[in-house]
C-alpha cells in the first residue's frame, strides 16, 4: 500500500515516484530537471521527464509541452560574484496562454500542495510564456 498525501481542494495526489525523484534531484544530483503532470486518472501528479545532470537549460525549456501545463523543478547551478560554486533549486508553474482553460485551472488548484511537498525548493516562478522563465530570470533570482 502507498501513501498518497491529497489535496482536499483539487483531489490530485503527489506520486511516491515524484517525490524519490525530486529528492534524487535534490540530494544525490543525478537529475538536471524534473517535469511533472497531472495524470487525471490516477489523479496524481506523477513524473513525465527527467534530464541528466549534463543537460542544459534549452534541452529542459524544449521538453516542456508548447500547449499544455506542467510542473517542473529545475536544479540551477551558477558562481557568485565572489566566485563561489552555489546551487538553487526552482519550482516552475508552466501555464501556457494557449493551453485549455481546465489545464490551467487544474494545475493552478493543485500547484500549492505539490510544490510543499517537495521540500527544499528556493524560488518559484510562474510562467505563462518562454520570455517569464529565460536563464537570465532565474539567474536575477538566484542572486
Amino acid at each position: 500500500m502507498s501513501f498518497r498525501s491529497s489535496n482536499a481542494s483539487s483531489g490530485m495526489g503527489v506520486s511516491d515516484e515524484s517525490k524519490s525523484t525530486f529528492m534524487e534531484l535534490k540530494r544525490k544530483k543525478v537529475h538536471r530537471y524534473v517535469i511533472y503532470k497531472i495524470d487525471e486518472k490516477k489523479k496524481e501528479v506523477v513524473v513525465e521527464k527527467t534530464g541528466g545532470a549534463g543537460e542544459s537549460y534549452d534541452e529542459f525549456t524544449a521538453a516542456l509541452p508548447e500547449n499544455d501545463c506542467r510542473y517542473a523543478v529545475y536544479d540551477f547551478d551558477f558562481v557568485t560574484e565572489d566566485n563561489c560554486q552555489k546551487s538553487k533549486i526552482f519550482f516552475i508553474a508552466w501555464s501556457p496562454s494557449i493551453s485549455r482553460i481546465r489545464a490551467k485551472m487544474l494545475y493552478a488548484t493543485s500547484k500549492d500542495r505539490f510544490r510543499h511537498d517537495l521540500e527544499g525548493i528556493h524560488y518559484e516562478i510562474q510562467a505563462t510564456d518562454s520570455t517569464e522563465m529565460e536563464l537570465q530570470v532565474l539567474r536575477e533570482r538566484a542572486n
